[in-house]
């Protein structure tokens, strides 16, 4: 926990930021249990203020200084990311054949992505639904990707449970 600079209150949680220098090297979901944690510095203040306009008005995602490490495939999915606009989504396929690859590697690549808000993996659905966040399938991530969507105008409902009569 020690190494998130800072920890914020947002309407999806408690984002923790770690900073390298005065760039954003990951973001992770703290829940409502976790302290929050003033920014330290000019660089995460940064940070926070463009989380603060996020949450205020989604259009607003500004660009910060990040560190992204990851394989050249992962740096090529995470870029395409960072050009989807708010309000619009894509398929995990659509994606991939924009890229030349798979679903499959591009949600691996959206998985482990470091920066979920700032690298709008959110932006990328399921053919047939929302998809996971962050690994997972359904749960807490999986809500604050419903909510990050819903913020920025996008509702895709929940599937329904498939019944056999």
């Amino acid at each position: 926990m020690q190494s998130f600079d800072p920890v914020v209150e947002s309407p999806v949680g408690r984002p923790g930021i770690r900073m390298q220098g005065s760039r954003v090297r990951g973001v992770h979901f703290f829940t409502a249990r976790c302290a929050l944690r003033p920014a330290s510095g000019a660089a995460s203040r940064r940070v926070v203020a463009a989380l603060r306009a996020y949450c205020a008005d989604a259009r607003q995602l500004r660009q910060v200084d990040v560190v992204l490490d990851g394989t050249d495939f992962q740096q090529r999915v995470w870029h395409a990311l960072r050009v989807i606009p708010a309000g619009q989504v894509m398929t995990y396929g659509a994606l991939a054949k924009q890229l030349g690859s798979s679903a499959r590697a591009v949600g691996n690549a959206c998985r482990y992505n470091p920066l979920p808000i700032l690298v709008p993996c959110r932006r990328v659905v399921a053919a047939s639904g929302l998809g996971g966040f962050a690994g997972d399938l359904g749960g807490r991530l999986v809500d604050i990707k419903r909510r990050l969507l819903a913020h920025e105008g996008v509702e895709i409902a929940a599937p329904r449970p498939h019944v056999s009569t």
